[in-house]
């Protein structure tokens, strides 16, 4: 059979085509998000911990603290956040924090606690960003995530949370405006975790000693 320049052509591009099949597919990045669940009759995409640096997962370590059981410690420098246990052990999450310019540092308390809470940008914020809105309501678009913790100092709200997060590859991040952001699986847990009135300190530049 004659084999014509038209049947080389195409023998040629099928042949680029299976070729680059697989290197497409190896450079396709895996996604942040593994499939959906539901809190409270909300749905919102679930974190595909798979793809998640194991430094940021929540987990069990060793830690030496003078606070004690029951206060949240923030290490901004190393992004991470201790709830503080017993016998010198603390869970562990990975967090998101200010960008420089924007922390916020010192002790503060939990002053209330919301369920997918709503979201109100600061004026200067929205200065600084005009497309924000005026105001959001609670759901899985909002930044803040399923759940916040508000912090207060003195009796006055200091203007900083923390809660969940829409963007998870933020997490281990300077990327805030201030914020303590976490995966939302992980401001779930610690919202179920803290009360009302729980102690939160967060750190400026000292490393925390943890190990795990």
């Amino acid at each position: 059979m004659e084999t014509t320049r038209r049947d080389i052509l195409l023998g040629g591009l099928a042949a680029a085509a299976a070729c680059a099949a697989p290197a497409a597919a190896r450079a396709a990045k895996p996604s942040w998000f593994d499939g959906v669940a539901t809190d409270h009759g909300v749905t919102y995409r679930r974190t595909n911990f798979a793809v998640v640096d194991p430094r940021w997962r929540r987990q069990l370590v060793r830690y030496r603290s003078a606070e004690p059981p029951g206060v949240v410690v923030v290490d901004t420098r190393n992004h991470f956040l201790y709830l503080v246990f017993e016998n010198q052990t603390a869970l562990r999450y990975g967090v998101g924090v200010g960008k420089e310019g924007f922390q916020w540092f010192g002790r503060a308390r939990i002053d209330r606690k919301a369920v997918w809470p709503a979201w109100t940008p600061p004026a200067e914020m929205r200065r600084r960003n005009p497309k924000l809105p005026e105001h959001m309501p609670g759901g899985p678009d909002n930044p803040l995530g399923p759940r916040a913790l508000y912090l207060a100092a003195n009796g006055r709200d200091t203007g900083y949370r923390l809660h969940g997060t829409t963007d998870p590859s933020s997490i281990g991040r300077d990327a805030s405006s201030g914020c303590i952001r976490l995966f939302p699986e992980d401001i779930i847990d610690l919202y179920q975790r803290c009360p009302v009135g729980a102690e939160v300190l967060v750190l400026p530049h000292i490393a925390a000693r943890a190990a795990g």
